[in-house]
């Protein structure tokens, strides 16, 4: 892509952004299903090799046509100098803090379980210094950082409960201490949200979520700045996780509609919200959009969208959020999130079923709080849906409703 004198908006870098130009004028990268690539001589491969020149090599490096202009795309989205694809999510958080984080890492407990369960579970097994943090407190961080960490890992919007940190803050609280900041910006998307912009040094999402947008492939992406990536680079090389390139085009296909689709998941999530916060079968809707959230405020402030999930803490216990999850029709009981559908879980019996309840109720994760996806749909369609859900509990004499 020729250079621009103004940065481009979001949607024309989704479908502009890819450096390579297909020889034969295809208008975006084709498949290149290859895992080696000849060469005319041994001073071509030496300039790609070593570095002088951009080019296929070998796939499992990531040196593969397809994964590389996705790469361009996803760097430009998230307004990074570089990005690396990755087999998942998790995948790229584990390479990332391999690289990165061997001297100590403090995460937020407000996060993904599979991220819980690699810091506080398998990195200590390696010798990797690691802490949970019970809040985000200037403090508490302060604290952690200065016991040795390196690396703080955060999401925000956080995982179930939609709370939003102040990622500019937070990333000036690292540096004091030359730490890196790491934003999971998964539920928010770079659509809604550009955490590098505010300060933070990497960016991870999984790309199975709203980038990928279909419920139909796996993946995982780090952007930030070149020289940060070139060492998690190396774990993804030695590892053997880097992105197929067939999930690479997949994923290239469905970035062209990235901020369509956000812009919908946002007007639906919001349209729900709204329609729901006074209904009398609801204690709390959690949703950043909402004058009600606590950092609504801070929301607004660093997001342009409030995203599609949204958190609804049903008035009773958790055999009644259960019935309310197992009435609706719309919404699929199934984990995961970002696709077109909506979808609901119920994070005491999904992603954080491996808390007690006392750690949950900590972390203000309520046995009768649902968690939504809230998809593509018509949204009167998805509000009946919940209705119908929820009134049908006091139609049919369910217990556990409260005042």
């Amino acid at each position: 892509m020729k250079a621009s004198p103004r940065r481009l908006g979001p949607a024309t870098l989704a479908i502009h952004s890819q450096q390579h130009q297909d020889p034969l004028g295809s208008p975006h990268v084709p498949l290149y299903d290859t895992t080696t690539f000849r060469f005319p001589s041994t001073a071509d491969l030496l300039e790609v090799t070593e570095g002088r020149r951009r080019g296929p090599f070998y796939t499992r490096y990531g040196l593969n046509p397809t994964i590389q202009a996705l790469e361009d795309t996803l760097a430009a989205l998230e307004s990074a100098e570089a990005a690396l694809a990755f087999a998942s999510g998790m995948a790229a958080i584990s390479s990332t803090l391999l690289a990165h984080g061997r001297a100590g890492v403090a995460c937020a407990a407000d996060i993904y379980g599979g991220t819980q369960a690699l810091v506080m579970g398998q990195l200590p097994m390696l010798g990797i210094p690691t802490q949970l943090l019970p809040n985000m407190e200037a403090a508490t961080v302060e604290a952690a950082l200065r016991s040795g960490a390196r690396v703080l890992l955060i999401e925000s919007p956080t995982n179930p409960t939609l709370q939003v940190l102040d990622i500019a803050r937070l990333a000036e609280q690292a540096h004091e201490h030359d730490a890196l900041l790491v934003v999971d910006n998964t539920f928010a998307s770079p659509i809604n949200q550009q955490p590098l912009n505010l300060g933070a040094d990497l960016v991870v999402h999984s790309a199975t979520k709203y980038l990928g947008g279909h419920s139909d492939l796996t993946a995982g992406s780090v952007m930030g700045a070149a020289h940060l990536l070139e060492p998690i680079g190396s774990w993804r090389q030695g590892l053997g996780s880097v992105l197929a390139p067939a999930t690479a085009a997949l994923l290239s296909r469905s970035l062209r509609t990235l901020p369509l689709r956000i812009a919908r998941h946002n007007d639906n999530a919001l349209a729900l919200a709204e329609a729901l916060q006074h209904h009398p079968a609801i204690r709390r809707v959690l949703y950043p959009g909402l004058p009600s959230h606590p950092q609504h405020e801070l929301a607004r402030q660093q997001m342009q969208g409030f995203g599609g999930m949204l958190g609804l803490e049903i008035r009773g216990d958790r055999q009644t959020a259960t019935a309310v999850a197992d009435r609706l029709e719309l919404f699929a009981l199934a984990p995961s999130l970002g696709g077109a559908e909506s979808l609901v879980t119920q994070p005491c019996t999904t992603s954080h079923a491996n808390l007690s309840a006392n750690e949950r109720r900590e972390r203000g994760i309520s046995d009768s709080l649902l968690r939504l996806s809230v998809g593509l749909e018509d949204s009167a369609d998805l509000l009946h849906d919940l209705e119908q859900a929820l009134d049908g509990l006091q139609g049919n004499g369910q217990q556990g409703i409260d005042a």
